[in-house]
């Protein structure tokens, strides 16, 4: 499985204003770009995506919202795997770990699940991160 998104062939990116209707327009647009490339929205690995990025986008409006007033969508794919990164200005970093309750939880139980992988990468300031979720296809 590739991991690496920039060497992925298909990108997009969206910036957002951090509001609650963030998430309804990640989704959504993620639905179109994965049918634009190919991907059907019946792939089993779709709608544990779409959850997992409602869940990121979510999160980013919460709990980065005061320190970051936009956040970024990267999703890319290739012929074996889906990523998506989203991104804020909040120094915060989530905890990726299954055994946690609420959100970041439910969505590294998906993500190990499907078996993918999840990181976070603080920006060269450390002043904001991105949160990549990786899953096979």
């Amino acid at each position: 499985m590739t991991t690496q998104s920039e060497a992925l062939p298909h990108r997009h990116v969206l910036t957002l204003p951090a509001v609650p209707s963030a998430v309804r327009v990640a989704r959504e647009t993620a639905e179109q770009t994965l049918v634009e490339w190919g991907i059907g929205l019946r792939h089993p690995t779709v709608d544990p995506a779409l959850l997992i990025l409602s869940e990121l986008v979510t999160n980013s409006v919460r709990h980065a919202a005061a320190l970051s007033p936009q956040l970024t969508v990267v999703y890319a794919a290739g012929r074996d795997c889906l990523a998506m990164g989203v991104h804020d200005r909040h120094p915060g970093r989530p905890p990726l770990s299954a055994s946690g309750a609420g959100g970041m939880g439910t969505v590294m139980e998906f993500v190990l699940g499907l078996g993918g992988t999840a990181v976070v990468r603080d920006d060269a300031d450390s002043a904001g991160k991105t949160v990549w979720i990786t899953l096979p296809l």
